[in-house]
C-alpha cells in the first residue's frame, strides 16, 4: 500500500476510499496488536491533546510544531466526534503512524468508543461520507487495540483523562485487557474519564464516568512511580494548556475554537532532551470552503 500517496490524498483533504480505509485499519490493528499498554518514548517529543476532527487545525499544528518525520508526535487520545472531518483526521493519523512508526505514537482517548462516537458525530459523519457504517465499524476496532498511556524517559506519564483508585502503579496499567470497548467504570475507563480537581481526595466526576482526583492523589501516584509529571488531555483550557496541583499534572488540548464556537487557543507541549516542557500556542486554521459550515449553531453539551 502506497501511504506516502494516501497521506498526500488526505493533506489535500479528500477522504479515503473505503477500500483503502480496511487496508491501513487491517494494518493498523495488526501493528497495535503488538504493542504494550503503556508505550516507552524517549524525549524529545511533542504532546498533543484533543483534535476532534477539526482536520484544518491538525495540519495548522503539524506546521506549527514541525513536519514529520523531522519531528516526533505523541497523541493523547479524541480524534473524533464533534469537529466536521474526524475521517480525515483519525485516518491521516493512522496514516502517518504506519509511515513513520518511530515518529508518531497515539494514545486513546474516551471518544475512541463505539458508545460516544454514536451520539457525537463520527457515527453520522461515517454514513455521510461512505454511505454506511463500514467504515465507522472498521476504525472503532482499531480504537479497541490503541495504547491506554506513554511514558517518556520515565519520568512524563502521558494519558487521555487521569487517574483511577485502581491504579497505583504503572504496573497496574500495564496488566489491563485493553482489547475492548472502553468500559463504563473500572481502571480503564478511569484513564480515560477522570479529571483533576481543586479538592483533595477522590470525587464523583460530573462526566458520569471516572472520577475526580485531587492533588495529594496525584503526588501519591508520582512519588509512588518516581514520576515527575503527569501529562493529560480531555479538558478544554481556553490558553491550550493549563498546570494544575503545584506543577503535577499538565492539561493539553489541541483543538482550537472547539466546536467552532468556545474562542479557546490551542497548544502543544515541546518536551526537549532534558524533559523541559514548552508550549506552542495557536488559532484556528484559515477556513475558506468551510466557512458556512463553520457558522452553524453546534448543539449544547457537555464539553
Amino acid at each position: 500500500m502506497d501511504l506516502d500517496k494516501l497521506i498526500e490524498q488526505l493533506y489535500n483533504g479528500n477522504h479515503l476510499a473505503e477500500a483503502d480505509v480496511k487496508k491501513v485499519c487491517d494494518m493498523a490493528k495488526e501493528y497495535f496488536s503488538q504493542v504494550p499498554n503503556v508505550l516507552s518514548i524517549a524525549a524529545p517529543v511533542t504532546v498533543c491533546g484533543d483534535i476532534h476532527g477539526q482536520f484544518f487545525d491538525l495540519i495548522e499544528l503539524f506546521r506549527i510544531g514541525g513536519k514529520l518525520p523531522n519531528t516526533n508526535y505523541l497523541f493523547m487520545g479524541d480524534y473524533v466526534d464533534r469537529g466536521y472531518h474526524s475521517v480525515e483526521v483519525v485516518t491521516l493519523l493512522l496514516c502517518l503512524k504506519l509511515r513513520y512508526k518511530n515518529r508518531v505514537n497515539i494514545l486513546r482517548g474516551n471518544h475512541e468508543s463505539r458508545q460516544i462516537t454514536q451520539v457525537y458525530g463520527f457515527y453520522d459523519e461515517c454514513l455521510r461520507k461512505y454511505g454506511g457504517e463500514n467504515v465507522w465499524k472498521m476504525l472503532t476496532d482499531v480504537f479497541d487495540y490503541l495504547p491506554l498511556a506513554a511514558l517518556i524517559d520515565d519520568q512524563i506519564l502521558c494519558v487521555h483523562g487521569g487517574l483511577s483508585p485502581s491504579i497505583d502503579s504503572l504496573h497496574n496499567i500495564r496488566a489491563l485487557e485493553r482489547v475492548q470497548e472502553i468500559p463504563l467504570d473500572g481502571a480503564m475507563c478511569d484513564l480515560m474519564w477522570s479529571d483533576p480537581d481543586e479538592r483533595n481526595g477522590w470525587g464523583l466526576s460530573p462526566r458520569g464516568a471516572g472520577y475526580t482526583f485531587g492533588q495529594d492523589i496525584s503526588e501519591q501516584f508520582i512519588h509512588n512511580n518516581e514520576l515527575t509529571v503527569v501529562a493529560r488531555a480531555h479538558q478544554l483550557v481556553m490558553e491550550g494548556y493549563n498546570w494544575s496541583h503545584t506543577g503535577n499534572v499538565v492539561t493539553i488540548f489541541t483543538a482550537p475554537n472547539y466546536c467552532y464556537r468556545c474562542g479557546n487557543k490551542a497548544a502543544i507541549m515541546e518536551v526537549d532532551d532534558l524533559l523541559g516542557c514548552s508550549f506552542l500556542q495557536f488559532d484556528p486554521a484559515p477556513r475558506s470552503e468551510n466557512s458556512s459550515q463553520a457558522k452553524k449553531v453546534m448543539p449544547e453539551y457537555f464539553l
